[in-house]
């Protein structure tokens, strides 16, 4: 009779899956509700039974080798089946549509894992997805057409919701553009922004007001796509994060005033439709989606 195979731990399992999110496996032993040393304990026992090194240290996060990246899709499988049953027993699996909204930077870059993870969890529930600027969906959560939204937090107008994490703001430009000279000649900076009304926008012009450094929009556009496509013909220059910024685009540095932080909130509408079983989920995807890209 043959050997029969060996079980993989599910709780070994998902401390791997949630230490590699987190970046840390102390990270992750507080959202397990665990000790780091049990954390710990359970890799080193699923590296015995995989028979092979999962993770390695890059710097201050950690890194998956390459039996790691083979063994996450699987493990990411196993739990989420293992979840769906528990939840098929208690009665749990949610059925209808949730209607989620994500702010445009955070669209492109992010979405698809999110919404793919989320759906896994609560497959019988039909997602509804709007990516839009920070006030069309702000004002989506206002009427009920969405049910939550990840957005910029707004600074004169502050919503209630979840803030759930702090992005750098940076002065993005073309590699060939020399702003250091611009500023030598006197010459006004190039900006390229969306349409009032815009936090980012905002921020910008107040930032260079207040270092008297002369600026004036020479590119409007009505989507993020469109500031990214200016921005890379050489146009001028935007205040963006680094989310979603197009690889041949560069930070200009310390050449310009730091804009600061802007911080980004998880937003909930006033109906009901998803419990906070669902909501949690979706706001722990977006946490763990964040982590890695602040």
């Amino acid at each position: 009779m043959d050997k029969l195979p060996l079980t993989l731990d599910l709780d070994a399992l998902r401390s791997f899956v949630t230490g590699i999110e987190c970046g840390s496996f102390a990270l992750a032993a507080s959202r397990l509700c665990r000790s780091t040393s049990a954390v710990s304990a359970q890799l080193k026992k699923l590296e015995q039974q995989c028979d092979a090194e999962l993770v390695m240290k890059q710097g201050r996060h950690l890194a998956l080798t390459r039996n790691g990246e083979i063994l996450m899709g699987y493990a990411r499988r196993l739990l989420a089946l293992n979840d769906e049953a528990q939840r098929a027993l208690k009665g749990e699996l949610l059925q209808g549509e949730i209607h989620i909204g994500m702010q445009e930077d955070f669209g492109e870059s992010l979405m698809p894992g999110i919404l793919g993870e989320f759906r896994r969890h609560h497959p019988g529930l039909r997602i509804i997805a709007r990516v839009d600027r920070n006030q069309a969906l702000l004002s989506a959560l206002d009427d009920d057409a969405l049910d939550m939204a990840l957005l910029w937090q707004s600074e004169n107008s502050p919503r209630e919701g979840k803030l759930i994490g702090q992005c750098q703001l940076e002065w993005i430009q073309h590699p060939e553009m020399d702003i250091s000279a611009l500023l030598a000649q006197g010459e006004p900076l190039p900006l390229v922004m969306f349409d009032n009304p815009c936090l980012m926008r905002s921020r910008a012009i107040a930032c260079l007001d207040r270092a008297g450094i002369p600026w004036r929009v020479v590119f409007v556009s009505h989507s993020l796509s469109g500031i990214w496509a200016a921005v890379q013909a050489g146009l001028g220059i935007t205040l963006r994060t680094r989310v979603g910024m197009p690889v041949h685009l560069r930070v200009a540095g310390s050449t310009l005033p730091s804009p600061g932080n802007l911080g980004i909130m998880l937003a909930h509408g006033h109906g009901n439709v998803a419990d906070t079983g669902a909501r949690a989920k979706l706001g722990e995807l977006m946490e763990a989606a964040l982590l890695n890209v602040k």
